[in-house]
C-alpha cells in the first residue's frame, strides 16, 4: 500500500444516516422506502473502520523519505499486531515487521514513525512499554 492510500485512508469519512423521519408512501405506490439504517448498525460499521491503524503525518513522512510501502497483507498483520498489544494492556509499542520497525500508540491506534534496517543512528526507543515481532 502506498503513502498516499495510506493518507486517503487515514482520512474519517463523515457519516451519512439516512431518513429519520422518511415521508410515508402513497397509497398504491410501488416505490418502497429503504430504511435508514439502525444506530446498531452504524455504530458497528464505525468501529470497524477505526478498527486499522492510522499514520501519523511524521509516519507518512518517514514512509515516503525511507521508500517504504506497505501490502494489504503486511497492513493486516500490523492491525493483527496493534489488537495483540492492546489486549495485553500495551500503550506505546515497536511492531517488527519485515524488517522495519513500526513506533505505535496502541491506545490511539496510530503509528508514529517507521524505522528501516537502512536507517543511520535510529536504533534506540525509549518510552516504550511492549514490543512484539509480526
Amino acid at each position: 500500500m502506498k503513502v498516499s492510500e495510506l493518507q486517503i485512508q487515514a482520512r474519517i469519512q463523515p457519516l451519512k444516516p439516512g431518513k429519520v423521519n422518511p415521508a410515508p408512501a402513497q397509497k398504491g405506490s410501488d416505490i418502497r422506502q429503504k430504511e435508514a439504517p439502525s444506530f446498531g448498525e452504524v455504530l458497528r460499521k464505525t468501529v470497524d473502520q477505526n478498527e486499522t491503524v492510522r499514520f501519523s503525518s511524521h509516519a507518512l513522512r518517514r514512509l515516503e523519505e525511507r521508500n517504504l510501502t506497505l501490502t494489504d497483507s503486511q497492513l493486516h498483520r500490523l492491525n493483527e499486531g496493534v489488537r495483540q498489544l492492546n489486549a495485553r494492556g500495551s500503550q506505546n509499542s515497536v511492531i517488527l515487521l519485515d524488517n522495519t520497525a513500526y513506533v505505535v500508540s496502541v491506545r490511539n491506534k496510530t503509528v508514529v514513525t517507521a524505522v528501516n534496517n537502512a536507517a543511520e543512528n535510529n536504533n534506540i526507543f525509549t518510552n516504550i512499554d511492549s514490543m512484539a515481532i509480526v
